[in-house]
């Protein structure tokens, strides 16, 4: 039963946010926190993971792009990376054994509707999950200087355990803006806040909920629950526009 749930709960998870990323402008498709990651040929991801020790240094910013999503991560030394994620486990166990094995799909949906997370320490491999990794890619983007790369991986080792989770507030890009640059931030979410606010001020918004609420009571007949919301959604985005 409880599978099936999962399942079922994460069908409709990956539906919400397919639909999500189509209505999305083209460079706001990126966003973050899922696990599936972009197909990468076998022998690449090897040399790929194989030179990471090399490559990065502590307290350096890492980059995952996924399908849907893009993960952020804080590199310690020794081919370990800090990085939050949503995970169920925690709340429902306390064998540290079985918590630190790879997250899972179920454990990751069942984080996201729980609001939990975990701040917690992987392999370089793990944590890129077969794809390719950017290496402080959001320096450009950031208005913040970098603090010493010591001090970054410091913040991030001290902040390793259970925290509360946001999709939209409290996801992996706040936890390594804050420890990279000294403020907590997630560029995907203000570019998603500002395509939201564009789509309230759309006085076409408005003209569209109200053909809806006109279809529902057609179909629904009319009643409190369909009139109410066929009236008060449009004239609240009248006003908001």
């Amino acid at each position: 039963m409880l599978d099936s749930l999962t399942f079922l709960l994460e069908r409709l998870f990956l539906l919400a946010h397919i639909k999500l990323s189509s209505l999305l402008p083209p460079q706001l498709a990126r966003s973050c926190d899922r696990e599936d990651p972009l197909p990468q040929p076998p022998a690449a991801a090897a040399a790929s993971a194989a030179a990471a020790p090399h490559r990065f240094q502590r307290g350096d910013l890492l980059e995952v792009p996924r399908t849907l999503f893009t993960h952020f991560g804080i590199y310690l030394g020794d081919n370990r990376v800090a990085h939050l994620i949503p995970d169920i486990l925690p709340v429902l166990s306390s064998d540290s054994r079985q918590i630190q094995q790879m997250v899972t799909n179920s454990r990751l949906l069942l984080g996201v509707l729980s609001k939990r997370a975990s701040i917690r320490v992987d392999s370089v491999e793990d944590f890129a999950y077969g794809a390719g990794i950017l290496l402080n890619a959001m320096d450009r983007a950031v208005p913040h200087s970098p603090l010493p790369g010591e001090e970054v991986a410091r913040r991030a080792e001290r902040l390793v355990g259970g925290v509360s989770y946001s999709l939209l507030w409290n996801n992996c890009e706040h936890f390594v803006t804050y420890c990279r640059y000294g403020a907590a931030q997630s560029l995907q979410t203000d570019q998603f806040c500002e395509w939201l606010k564009s789509l309230i001020r759309d006085q076409r918004s408005v003209v569209l909920t109200g053909l809806l609420g006109l279809l529902s009571m057609a179909c629904l007949g009319v009643s409190a629950g369909t009139a109410l919301p066929s009236a008060l959604i449009p004239f609240t985005l009248w006003m908001a526009s």
